[in-house]
């Protein structure tokens, strides 16, 4: 029996009371390796290991920093600190950036690291048949990639953009193996400091110390499995069972205040930048009015779907951008949740009510919990709003190719409103000249004050056009046994740092 697939309600509320799962080993007689480690996540990676060619979060949970690696690194606090580069330099026009590598570095395979590997992952970024999701964003705007020795490496942008340190630390930027690009998705050879040992699809991936690294002699994890449990009581059910070490991203937020009081875990709550959104086609009618979008959003009770989803663990937001973004402006106030309001609107659009429409929802607690309370907070306008529960892989080839209605996703990906709203092609559609001038207009200014007014319309102008509904922002939940130190406790990125962890000494007895 799979145990994340059949535990019922019953056996779920036992485990909530503290009763211990039948047949399982208690957590005070497993012995956890002091060098290994067993992580649990809610997704399994789709449709493979290559971050820079699919959008799924759950791919840079697995292997970003760990099997491979950008110029920079991104610090659970958002700072940018240097990886492959050692340092870089921008230019006073602020389009050229010349980037020093480190010397000594090795992929492993053992084949050496080196500045053609980097203008390779990046040519390959920015052509015109890239499917990285940052193309347009970060890729787009790189005119040329040259190479000035093995060790020197200038990118010349098209405009101005200050944030790419930044942008060269997320998983869409990571340096791939020139020879084995191509088979990245299912064999990713990087210059990190562990290697893919095995996948069990549908169960769990397992990372080995990579002997070879530059700091391999630093690594305290010497084995690595992440184990996909997808559903909240599973979760409960695996950490109190010693199944699984931590859970950074912890789905059961009903079960908090329980290992909050079980002094054999810890619990943190940390932030995140994630935008959750009721993602709306802006491409079908009539979905394509404006009305009706605001109508969306007045009709949604932000508080009541982070109470009732997300146990209050959350931030209303009242456009994609998330409360801990440098220049956040709260515009929650633009909707408040108004059902007579949300049902004139759709009588000045012309609607027939009930509008039927179809609600897809991928796997997380999030937007299956969630979508219940959405569904029952638009009929109450007069939208319909069928549930259609759907698989991560089944998502990502629906609702993310532009085939839905309206669909719950939280966007983790950091300052991501070029990538998502300045593309028309996304997912959800939007199209407005005027937004893309924003941004554009964004990127080539060094004016600081001119910049906050910018970001400032940037955001108002997603919250106008009503683009999506903007719910919260979540809160990151980390459970993990006591003892284990150099879990990130917040996401700016999604990823676990495998060489940033160790197990504190056992205490000692006498």
């Amino acid at each position: 029996m799979s145990l994340d697939q059949h535990l019922d309600r019953r056996t779920f509320n036992a485990l909530l009371a503290g009763a211990p799962l039948a047949g399982a080993l208690p957590l005070a007689d497993a012995q956890t390796a002091r060098d290994r480690i067993v992580i649990g996540m809610a997704l399994e990676p789709a449709p493979g290991l290559d971050p820079t060619s699919a959008a799924a979060a759950a791919i840079g949970e697995v292997v970003h920093l760990n099997i491979l690696e950008g110029l920079t690194k991104i610090a659970p606090d958002g700072a940018v600190t240097p990886l492959l580069a050692e340092s870089w330099l921008q230019g006073i026009d602020g389009r050229t950036y010349t980037f020093q590598l480190k010397k000594g570095v090795r992929f492993s395979d053992g084949k050496p690291f080196d500045a053609n590997a980097v203008k390779f992952s990046f040519d390959r970024a920015r052509a015109p048949n890239s499917t990285n999701k940052a193309k347009k964003a970060v890729f787009e705007n790189i005119s040329s990639v040259s190479v000035q020795g093995p060790h020197t490496v200038i990118l010349v942008l098209d405009k101005p953009e200050a944030l790419l340190p930044f942008r060269l630390g997320e998983n869409t930027a990571v340096i791939l193996h020139p020879d084995s690009a191509a088979q990245a998705a299912t064999k990713p050879i990087g210059t990190g400091p562990y290697v893919l040992d095995s996948w069990n699809r549908g169960s769990s991936i397992v990372l080995t110390a990579s002997p070879t690294h530059r700091d391999a002699a630093k690594l305290r994890m010497k084995r690595a499995t992440f184990r996909f449990i997808n559903e909240p009581a599973a979760q409960v059910a695996a950490l109190l069972a010693g199944d699984v070490d931590a859970i950074p991203r912890f789905g059961a937020l009903q079960a908090i205040k329980q290992f909050q009081a079980d002094k054999r875990f810890e619990v943190v709550l940390g932030s995140t930048s994630g935008k959750g959104i009721v993602a709306i086609n802006n491409r079908k009618a009539p979905l394509s009015d404006v009305r009706v979008r605001r109508a969306i959003s007045h009709a949604i009770d932000r508080k009541a779907f982070i109470d009732g989803a997300q146990e209050g663990l959350g931030t209303p937001i009242g456009s994609h951008f998330a409360p801990t973004d440098l220049g956040y402006l709260d515009l929650t106030g633009m909707y408040p949740h108004d059902p007579d309001k949300a049902r004139a609107l759709l009588r000045e659009a012309g609607v027939t009510t009930p509008l039927n429409l179809t609600l897809t929802l991928p796997p997380p607690a999030y937007a299956r919990k969630g979508g219940e309370i959405v569904a029952a907070q638009l009929a109450k306008v007069g939208i319909a709003a069928k549930i259609e529960n759907v698989e991560w892989a089944q998502w990502l080839s629906g609702p993310f190719k532009g085939n839905f209605d309206l669909t719950i996703i939280n966007h983790v990906e950091p300052l991501d409103y070029a990538t998502a709203y300045a593309d028309p092609a996304y997912y959800f559609g939007y199209d407005s000249a005027r937004f893309r001038g924003l941004v554009s207009t964004m990127a080539s200014t060094t004016n600081q004050r001119e910049k906050a007014r910018l970001w400032r319309d940037i955001q108002r102008q997603l919250a106008e056009d009503a683009v999506n509904a903007f719910v919260w922002n979540p809160a990151q939940v980390s459970v993990g046994k006591r003892g284990l130190r150099g879990l990130w406790t917040s996401s700016p990125i999604f990823a676990n740092d495998l060489a940033a962890l160790n197990w504190a000494p056992p205490p000692t007895k006498g």
